[in-house]
Parts: structure tokens; sequence; C-alpha cells
């Protein structure tokens, strides 16, 4: 039975009325095929959405340049997406679009590193802790709100200390996440070594930062939010959702981001 396939090729093939631009924002935009996983996903959330999409690609290292104007860099984005990545590099251009899409209220995708862009980003200018970082990149911060978790600090073989693999996520409700699944209890990919720290949890979230899905035993944060009433779609993820989506089943925090950036469009 090729029905579904067919409905799905005729979508692709269908001129659209309306278009999405969403600015990938990372550090290997030169390579397109780096991001190859989430250039796919944000196609099937598109004809999902039954949109046309343009993908802005912004190098993340240039945004570090002094006198950079974001606002002309950012000029007819409808949505930001910061994916995932490896090392220094390029970070701090990555918590300048995250910062941008924060004030600005565009809806915002941070995936993996993206989302621990996000907390370092929120953990700095919201939450007043201006050394706020990542001991990935500055191992003696004075606030590591990204961390490794104490089991790992022995494990000396990098391959050693990463979560790969399928792993569950229990979703906390009323929330940007549990719409977009319609489900309590997810189960996703990764590929990371640096988690959310234990320690600074609560400080975030006094100051606004919804955890909305965390593992089962409630020891790592899987998703983070914004509240709706501060901004209109902001979402962290820190495993890798583009690996799960498939033409014919759009990954749902793909084509709810997707949504939302259509939605501020009629704003």
């Amino acid at each position: 039975d090729m029905k579904g396939w067919h409905e799905m090729v005729a979508r692709i093939l269908k001129k659209y009325d309306r278009k999405v631009t969403i600015a990938v924002t990372g550090k290997y935009v030169e390579l397109k095929d780096a991001y190859i996983s989430i250039t796919e996903a944000l196609k099937h959330a598109a004809v999902s959405n039954e949109t046309e999409i343009n993908i802005e690609w912004i190098n993340s290292e240039e945004l570090e340049a002094p006198g950079t104007d974001m606002d002309k860099v950012m000029q007819g984005v409808d949505g930001i997406l910061v994916p995932g990545g490896f090392g220094n590099r390029g970070i701090e251009g990555k918590i300048m679009a995250v910062k941008y899409a924060r004030e600005h209220k565009i809806p915002f995708f941070g995936i993996c590193l993206g989302m621990q862009c996000a907390v370092i980003e929120f953990a700095r200018d919201v939450c007043g802790m201006k050394d706020a970082n990542s001991t990935e990149f500055v191992p003696n911060c004075q606030y590591p709100v990204i961390d490794l978790m104490p089991d790992q600090i022995d494990v000396e073989e990098k391959g050693g200390t990463m979560r790969l693999g399928i792993y569950p996520c229990k979703i906390k409700s009323d929330t940007l996440t549990s719409r977009a699944y319609k489900s309590e209890l997810i189960y996703e990919r990764h590929r990371h070594r640096y988690e959310v720290n234990n320690a600074l949890r609560d400080k975030l979230v006094e100051n606004g930062l919804i955890l909305a899905g965390t593992s089962p035993d409630d020891r790592l944060v899987e998703i983070s939010e914004l509240p709706e009433s501060l901004h209109p779609w902001f979402l962290g993820c820190q495993f890798h959702p583009e690996l799960k989506s498939r033409p014919t089943n759009p990954h749902p925090l793909f084509k709810a981001f997707i949504g939302a950036a259509l939605a501020e469009q009629k704003k």
C-alpha cells in the first residue's frame, strides 16, 4: 500500500503560497552535509505545515566579529535554529543568536549544544550569572551551568563519557513539548557528553526556565523552555530529534517549530 507515500510526494511537489525562513546558526555551515539531517527534518516539517522553506546558513564564528549588526544578519528571519557540535569555536556566536531570538521573540529551537548555549545565555542575561559557561569551554568558570556529571569525571576516554543511543524522557504537562508530542514518555537519540548542571538547576528554574523534559529519574535535563508569557516559542533539547524525522512522519518538535514561525508571521 503506497497511498501514504504518494500523498507525501504530492505534498512535496506542490507549490505553496507561503514561505518560512529559518536561520541555521552553526560553525560547520560551509559543509552543508554536516547538517543534512537538520536540513531534511526542516523540509519534512515545512511540507507538513504546507509551506515553502528557505534556510539561511549563518556562520556562528563570523557573528563574533566586532561590530556585527545582528538586525541585519537576522533580517527577514522567521525562526532561529542552533544545532549541535563540539568544541569552543563559534560558541559565543551561537550564544549571540540565542540572545537575539530570546530578546526579539523569534521562535527558537536549540539542539544538543544549541540547548546548552540557550541555558548559558539564560543564566548570563536573565539569572545574573555573568560568568556562566560550560566546563567544556571554560573549565574553571564561576557558574558552570553545563558540566560533566560526577560519575563521568574520572572517565578519560572521550567515548566512554558520551551518552549514545536512545534514552527515555519524561515530559512535563502543559508545556510546548507536551503539546508537540502529546505523550508523557518519549524516546530520543543522544550523542553528547555534557549536561545541565544539577547544582544550578534551582537558580535557573527560579528565574523562569521550564524544565519540560527530564530523564525518568529526574536526574538529567532533556528539554528546556521559556514560558509562553515571555516568548512565543523557545525550546531546547539535549537529544537529536532530527535523527528520527521521516518524510512521511516529520518529527513533532520540528513541526511545532515551523508552525510557531508561521504563526509569528501573521502577527
